[in-house]
């Protein structure tokens, strides 16, 4: 606009001065009027392609910043690229401004999302049977989450512990297979009931239940290499979902494979209903099979032994819409059949938990659980627990925690312990199922 601006001065200074510069000169003549206004035409023209050419070559520029490309290391500052040919004053430096920056937007595309969580674990009191340290790092999770293409994504989390380094999970998902299903294949948390599914930093206690802890293989629970296979059940009533599962067969504690055909499955079938607009209810059932190690003594299979799962888990929420950020409640049971083959019999173990989370005030929870499990090696052992807690949430990356637990277990011990746990989190961590 600058450069047509000009060219309309200097036409009306140049037809002023053109009739007087003629009679001076004395050529007033027709003729030599109009060469000189055929001069100026053919000036205006050049300078108005002049205008056009660096008008569309900045506009070309503009287009190819912002793009997004493959990103490429930034220039230092002493060897910036120079502008495109016929850019000079503040086009050029638009130009050299924006390049950098669309480059930098362009490089976030091929990072996946990266999270770290660290849980912080104390203890005080007495515990002859299972101790704890007075304090410790008990696991910070890293966590890798991307898209890996339209018809797939991959999700990592791997826990690093005072003891080592272990692949919590690594699994790639593909959720739009033909006829509905929801196929994952990699190292993965079985969907027997609803504990064995949760990360310790989303469980509502500092420790696990003791039907966990005896009957499901401990704090991995039943965790191991292979296929997941959910599909969605169409029906008018309630949303209902299928789940079945083939493992490697190696869950510490609980399967174990001595040949390669010793593999172990797991099915689950859940139900969700919302029962009015503030509530709804989750109930499930879930069953796995699996080889044991009883079967190998001294590194020598003595026998074929098996160990049966039945589970049955119920979660009711209630959260009033209207105060929502200040009032809810969550009540959680889950009930676990063991039914294990040892070379001296059959092993028959039963426990279950009952919980519940109330929350007090917008960044206050109180809670409190019931815990009675048999053993699954000996199912005349049964150990009970319960216990009392308190949760403060300075913000959705940090939260402190007070657990007070009392544990009678069947050797007739009793222990009394007061846990604390601090957790916090950096970065950008995706939702877990709840």
């Amino acid at each position: 606009m600058r450069v047509m601006r000009a060219v309309l001065i200097s036409l009306t200074a140049t037809a002023m001065w053109l009739p007087a510069t003629a009679s001076a000169q004395g050529q007033d003549s027709p003729q030599a009027l109009r060469q000189q206004i055929d001069r100026l035409r053919a000036d205006f023209d050049a300078m108005q392609k002049e205008y056009r050419d660096r008008l569309s070559a900045l506009e070309a520029a503009l287009a190819a910043v912002q793009t997004p490309a493959a990103p490429q290391p930034a220039p230092a500052a002493a060897q910036a690229p120079p502008a495109s040919p016929g850019l000079q004053g503040p086009e050029a430096a638009t130009l050299a401004g924006l390049q950098p920056q669309g480059a930098a937007g362009a490089s976030k595309v091929f990072n996946p999302d990266m999270a770290v969580i660290g849980n912080f674990v104390g203890a005080t009191g007495h515990n002859p049977i299972a101790p704890e340290p007075a304090m410790q790092v008990r696991e910070a999770e890293a966590s890798f989450q991307a898209i890996v293409d339209p018809y797939a994504r991959a999700d990592f989390f791997t826990a690093f512990g005072e003891s080592g380094v272990e692949l919590e999970e690594g699994y790639v998902t593909f959720p739009a297979l033909p006829g509905g299903l929801l196929v994952k294949a990699g190292k993965m948390r079985a969907s027997f009931g609803k504990v064995n599914t949760f990360h310790s930093h989303t469980l509502t206690w500092v420790d696990r239940p003791l039907v966990t802890t005896n009957l499901l293989g401990g704090e991995d629970g039943v965790n191991d290499a292979g296929f997941s296979v959910a599909r969605l059940i169409p029906n008018p009533w309630i949303f209902l979902e299928a789940t079945g599962q083939v493992y490697r067969g190696d869950s510490e504690g609980l399967f174990h494979a001595s040949q390669r055909s010793d593999l172990s499955y797991v099915g689950h079938l859940r139900g969700y209903h919302d029962i009015t607009e503030n509530s709804n209810i989750d109930l499930g059932a879930s069953f796995a099979r699996g080889h044991n190690d009883t079967g190998v003594v001294d590194d020598v299979d003595v026998g074929r032994f098996v160990t049966k799962l039945y589970g049955f888990d119920a979660t009711f929420r209630w959260r009033p819409l209207q105060r929502a950020i200040y009032r809810s409640f969550v009540a959680r049971s889950e009930l676990a059949w063991s039914r294990r083959q040892q070379p001296d019999g059959l092993q028959s173990a039963f426990g279950y938990y009952v919980s519940g989370d109330y929350q007090l005030a917008r960044r206050w929870f109180g809670g409190a659980r019931y815990d009675a499990s048999d053993r699954a090696e000996a199912q005349a052992l049964q150990d009970r627990g319960i216990s009392l807690l308190v949760t403060y949430w300075p913000s959705e990356f940090s939260q402190v925690r007070g657990q007070y637990r009392r544990t009678m277990y069947a050797e007739g011990s009793d222990a009394n312990e007061f846990l604390f746990q601090l957790q916090f989190s950096i970065g950008a961590h995706g939702a877990h199922p709840f």
